[in-house]
C-alpha cells in the first residue's frame, strides 16, 4: 500500500524478513542474540554508572569511554528489540518513518559517532603516552566536551541529507527488505528511480568519515608505538602495549564487519546473503557487547569498582 505525497510516494510500511534462508532457525538464533544484547546493555550501563558516581574517573579517557557506552547503547537498542520481535513473534512489519529513523538517524549517525569516539580515544592515548606531563593541560574537560560535541554534530550533519534524499524518492510496490533491520542500501533497492546520487553520496560520506578517522587512529598508534619502544623499562613497555592492544581490538571489532557489510552491499554480489546478513547483524551487536568487557577487564579502576560492588567490600 502506497501513500502519496507532493513529489514522491512511499509504502505505509516495509516487511523485514530477518535472515533469509534461515527462517526455520531464527527462533533459536534469537537466544544468543538476546544474550549478547543483554550483556551489551548491562555492561554499558554498569560502565556509565561507575564513571558517573566515581569522581576520580572524570578524566578524558573515562569521559570518552562514557561516550562510547552511550553510543553502543543507542546502536544496539535501535535494532535488537525489533530483530528479536521478528525472530520470536514474526513481527515483520516496520512503519515507513520508523524505518527511515532507524536506518538514517540511529544506525548511520551513531556509527559515525562511534568511529569518531574511537578516534578521540586514540588521540587521548597518544597524548597520555607521548606527552604524559601535559596530558591534563591539553585534554581538559572542556576540550573533551567540545571534541565529543564535534563528533556528534559531524555524524548528524553528514547523515541528514540521506533522510531528505530518500524521503523524496518514489518507491516500487515491493515492500520487502531481506534483512533484520532497515539499512540504507537495502532501502534504496526498493526505490523506482535513479539512485546513483544517493549511492555516490553514501560512498563519499563513508570513506570520508571512516577514512579520516582511520588515518588519525593509525598515525596516533604509530606515534605511540615509537614512544613505547623508547621506554627504558620492559615492564612499562609491556603495560603500554597491553593498553594499546585492548584499544586496537575494539577498533578492529567495529571497522572490519562494518566495512565488510558496507562494501558487500555495493560490490559483493557473490557473497552468500546469509553470511552478509549475519555479519550485518553482528556488526551492530558484537562491539557494544565487547567494549565494556574489554575496557572493564583492562581498566583497573573500573574492574575494582565492579568487584567491589559484587563483593560488597572495599578493595
Amino acid at each position: 500500500m502506497l501513500a502519496s505525497g507532493n513529489s514522491s510516494s512511499h509504502p505505509v510500511f516495509f516487511i523485514l524478513l530477518g535472515i533469509p534462508g534461515l527462517e526455520k532457525s531464527q527462533f533459536w538464533i534469537a537466544f544468543p542474540f538476546c544474550a549478547m544484547y543483554a550483556l551489551a546493555v548491562v555492561g554499558n550501563i554498569t560502565v556509565l554508572h561507575i564513571i558517573r558516581t566515581d569522581h576520580t574517573l572524570h578524566e578524558p579517557m573515562y569521559l570518552f569511554l562514557a561516550m562510547l557506552s552511550v553510543t553502543d547503547l543507542v546502536l544496539s537498542s535501535s535494532t535488537q528489540p525489533k530483530m528479536l520481535a521478528i525472530f520470536w513473534f514474526q513481527a515483520h512489519e516496520i512503519e515507513y518513518h520508523a524505518c527511515l529513523i532507524q536506518v538514517l538517524f540511529f544506525i548511520h549517525a551513531f556509527s559515525s559517532v562511534e568511529s569518531g569516539v574511537l578516534m578521540a580515544m586514540a588521540l587521548d592515548r597518544y597524548v597520555a603516552i607521548c606527552f604524559p606531563l601535559r596530558h591534563s593541560s591539553i585534554l581538559t574537560p572542556s576540550v573533551v566536551i567540545k571534541l565529543g560535541t564535534v563528533v556528534m554534530m559531524r555524524g548528524l550533519l553528514w547523515v541528514s541529507p540521506f533522510c531528505f534524499m530518500v524521503s523524496r524518492m518514489p518507491f516500487c510496490p515491493n515492500q520487502v527488505i531481506p534483512q533484520s533491520y532497515c539499512e540504507h542500501m537495502a532501502v534504496l533497492k526498493l526505490v523506482c528511480a535513479d539512485t546513483r546520487v544517493n549511492r555516490a553520496y553514501g560512498l563519499f560520506v563513508a570513506f570520508l568519515v571512516v577514512g579520516f578517522d582511520m588515518i588519525v587512529i593509525i598515525i596516533s598508534y604509530v606515534m605511540i608505538l615509537r614512544a613505547v619502544l623508547r621506554l627504558p623499562s620492559g615492564e612499562a613497555r609491556l603495560k603500554a602495549f597491553g593498553t594499546c592492544a585492548s584499544h586496537i581490538c575494539v577498533i578492529l571489532a567495529l571497522y572490519i564487519p562494518a566495512l565488510f557489510t558496507f562494501l558487500t552491499h555495493r560490490f559483493g554480489h557473490r557473497v552468500p546473503r546469509v553470511v552478509h546478513i549475519m555479519l550485518a547483524n553482528l556488526y551492530l551487536l558484537v562491539p557494544p557487547m565487547l567494549n565494556p568487557i574489554i575496557y572493564g577487564v583492562r581498566t583497573k579502576q573500573i574492574r575494582n569498582r565492579v568487584i567491589q560492588g559484587c563483593c560488597g567490600k572495599d578493595l
